[in-house]
Formats: C-alpha cells, sequence, structure tokens
C-alpha cells in the first residue's frame, strides 16, 4: 500500500494536533515525525514551532503524565519514574515533578490498594496472602520499604 504524500503544511498541522489531544514527550513526537517521510530541517522547523508555540512542553506532559498515572492508574512512583525515563524524560524533571503526588494521597493508596487486594487473596496461609500482596504492590511500582512498613504496621 502507498503512503500518502502530505505538504510541510499538513503534517505540522497534524503534529499540532497530536500535540493539542493530550500533552506529548519530545519522543512520541519524534516516533510521530518517522510516519511521515521528512527531511532533517523540516523535522527541526517543526520541533521548533511545537515548542515555540507551546503545544510540546516536556514539563507540562511530566507533570500530568505523574498525576494520570498515579490518581487514575494507581502506579507508585518508581513505576513511574522508569516509564518516564523509557520515553526519554531528564531524572532532574521527574524528580523535580513528582510534587504533583501528594504524600498524604500516596499513603493512602498504597494503604487502599493494600487492604483491597489482601482482602480478596482467598484460601491461602497468611504468609502466602501477605508476600503476594507485597509482589502485587512492588509491580504497581510502591517503595519496598513503604509497602513493608504499611505490612508490618497492620
Amino acid at each position: 500500500m502507498e503512503k500518502k504524500s502530505y505538504t510541510f503544511e499538513e503534517i505540522k498541522q497534524k503534529l499540532v494536533n497530536y500535540c493539542v489531544y493530550q500533552d506529548r514527550c519530545h519522543s512520541e513526537v519524534e516516533q510521530k515525525m518517522r510516519d511521515f517521510l521528512l527531511i532533517p530541517e523540516a523535522k527541526d522547523e517543526i520541533f521548533l514551532y511545537l515548542i515555540k508555540e507551546n503545544y510540546l512542553n516536556e514539563e507540562r506532559f511530566t507533570r500530568s503524565y505523574i498525576r494520570g498515572k498515579f490518581y487514575i492508574k494507581h502506579w507508585g512512583r518508581t513505576k513511574i519514574k522508569m516509564n518516564l525515563k523509557q520515553k526519554g524524560i531528564r531524572e532532574k524533571l521527574i524528580a523535580k515533578s513528582m510534587d504533583e503526588i501528594d504524600e498524604q494521597d500516596y499513603l493512602e493508596s498504597v494503604n487502599k490498594i493494600y487492604h483491597d487486594y489482601y482482602s480478596k487473596q482467598k484460601g491461602l496461609k497468611e504468609y502466602q496472602k501477605k508476600s503476594k500482596t507485597i509482589r502485587f504492590l512492588i509491580s504497581k511500582g510502591f517503595e519496598y520499604e513503604l509497602v513493608w512498613n504499611v505490612i508490618n504496621n497492620e
């Protein structure tokens, strides 16, 4: 199947729409640009335009990503950080943006997830229920020390 060819302006508009739909990081926009066979100069020009017009803002993306993954998906900081790194977000920006997660909300969340998951474990010995719950919370990206404290304060 032949790829449809677009003009430079059409491609630029498509990328603006892509960024307007939801916050994007640079690597996502780069990936999208690969769909269009652009010369490097055209890519650079579009990139600069998206940044200058504030369609592409890495800090806004990072903050919105952190809020979404924590408050909607209930991921822990470790998993969020790992996923942001995979998207090419700098460590410093990730650390600076982690204040999007309220500490009290974080503790309440890990406690709630612990109790919900733990109570669903049927037909297991106490230590099996605990170890299964610990593994689950760690897979959700919560820090081992925090999980350990929640379980031992029962």
